[in-house]
């Protein structure tokens, strides 16, 4: 299996771990990866996650603890990767997306690192869009 778009897989694991209702979600890490999980549970979408060094090799990995609500639903109802490796998504600070009229967050990638579209509207920076969470 070739990793092309280690996001997209990051997402990927995120969406299919919080529909199968499972605790926790192990991906490969990365820089890229831990901003984005950070953000997440800035954000609220997920519990917490640790990085931890990958027991069956070289690197390290992320666990995710994925969050529900009462009656266990994904407190994440949608993940979408919008800037990818063929075709990449690049705003100025004046355009970056509002999600779901504000209620989604926009996960944007800034020459000040990565942060989520009201920061980097804040901040006055743009930069290349990574994904949308809601």
């Amino acid at each position: 299996m070739s990793m092309t778009d280690p996001v997209a897989d990051f997402l990927t694991r995120l969406r299919n771990g919080a529909h199968a209702n499972h605790d926790t979600v192990e991906i490969p890490a990365s820089r890229l990866k831990r901003d984005l999980a950070k953000i997440l549970r800035e954000q609220g979408y997920i519990t917490d996650y640790v990085v931890e060094p990958r027991p069956e090799g070289p690197g390290e990995r992320i666990v995710v603890r994925l969050k529900y609500t009462e009656d266990r639903r994904p407190v994440m109802s949608g993940l979408r990767r919008i800037s990818r490796p063929g075709r990449r998504t690049y705003v100025d600070h004046d355009h970056i997306p509002k999600v779901q009229g504000g209620m989604g967050t926009a996960i944007i990638s800034t020459s000040h690192g990565v942060m989520t579209g009201h920061d980097a509207r804040r901040a006055g920076v743009g930069g290349e869009v990574v994904a949308h969470v809601w």
